[in-house]
């Protein structure tokens, strides 16, 4: 007599079958299902900051650099290049307006757009004899040069030295601060999105594929890394040239580790190779971190826990798991054997 087993299966629900034709626009109900997931965190996100303290707002806003942070580092991995030096973008991005608007006199609506371009440009040339780098070897170097440019700063007191570059000039208020990072946020997911789903975009997946085929083909994939490199780097950029500005001043804690490390925890947590993942775990760790600030040194050590069972548990990412669960429904099938 066969054995009987059983096992789970996973259906797409029949409104997501619906949806995904032309009858999404044939009921409320299909047309809500769709676009629901699209629009109502934009909407939370934009509503949610003046329901916030000033703090919340700064820890909210320190969640949308980070989740512009994850953006990038998700581009960069998404064409083979995986990044442990994003802080190098973040601390370009930062002198570059610090000098712009100190030294230069430039306003600060004219030097953080300045600075997205020369910090992503400074960061492009920088990295470009390694483009080369494949796997850990290219990850290594992107890891050293943050700290490189650290203990330059250190040792030859240019820029300010230690102290760096004080009394910038602030943005117009917290509020300001919260939405243009958010919008900034939005804008460059929705805007990755649509460029990654594009032939251009099919070009950039296929060097992480297979970089020697596209080589083959007469596509010249060092100059579309660099291309991609600059439009990563020019994100950070963007990044340490607000915190500048929101900090006052622009010194050697831009080339910090933390905006090297948590945008990739942020994206392994939320879901890599998805863009709306690396930002939904920039906005849970954020103030997951904030939250245990009240158990003092040992916020590190439940915040590694938490991390850790978010990685065993979930492997594919919060995102993956949550569209999984909208999209499917499982149910017990009996198998025979």
């Amino acid at each position: 007599m066969p054995a009987v087993q059983r096992r789970k299966e996973r259906i797409d629900r029949g409104i997501k079958v619906r949806s995904e034709d032309v009858y999404a626009v044939g009921s409320w109900r299909e047309a809500l299902y769709l676009i629901s997931p699209r629009t109502l965190p934009v909407i939370v996100l934009l509503a949610l900051p003046p329901f916030l303290d000033a703090y919340w707002q700064g820890v909210l806003m320190r969640a949308a650099v980070f989740a512009l942070l994850a953006l990038s580092w998700d581009l960069l991995a998404r064409v083979g290049m995986v990044s442990l030096g994003q802080a190098l973008f973040v601390g370009l991005g930062a002198y570059a307006s610090g000098v712009l608007n100190s030294y230069l006199g430039f306003p600060v609506w004219l030097s953080i757009p300045a600075a997205v371009v020369l910090g992503g440009l400074a960061s492009t040339v920088v990295l470009l004899p390694v483009l080369r780098l494949r796997g850990i070897y290219f990850s290594m170097i992107t890891l050293v040069f943050p700290l490189l440019f650290h203990r330059i700063i250190e040792a030859t007191a240019i820029l300010g030295g230690t102290q760096g570059l004080p009394g910038l000039s602030p943005l117009p208020g917290r509020m300001f601060e919260c939405y243009l990072v958010i919008v900034a946020a939005w804008v460059c997911l929705f805007g990755l999105r649509r460029l990654m789903n594009s032939d251009y975009g099919l070009v950039l997946t296929g060097i992480h594929d297979n970089d020697q085929t596209v080589k083959a083909s007469g596509i010249n994939i060092y100059r579309k890394k660099a291309e991609a490199l600059f439009l990563a780097a020019a994100i950070g950029a963007f990044c340490g040239a607000v915190m500048a500005h929101y900090q006052g001043s622009a010194g050697m804690s831009m080339f910090a580790l933390d905006y090297s490390i948590l945008p990739i925890a942020a994206a392994v947590v939320g879901g890599m190779g998805t863009f709306a993942g690396a930002m939904l775990g920039a906005f849970l760790l954020l103030p997951a971190y904030e939250i245990l600030r009240g158990i003092g040194t040992l916020r590190v050590v439940v915040y590694a826990v938490m991390l850790t069972v978010f990685v065993v548990v979930l492997p594919e990412g919060v995102f993956h798991y949550l569209a999984r669960k909208y999209n499917q429904f499982e149910r017990w099938k009996t198998v025979s054997r």
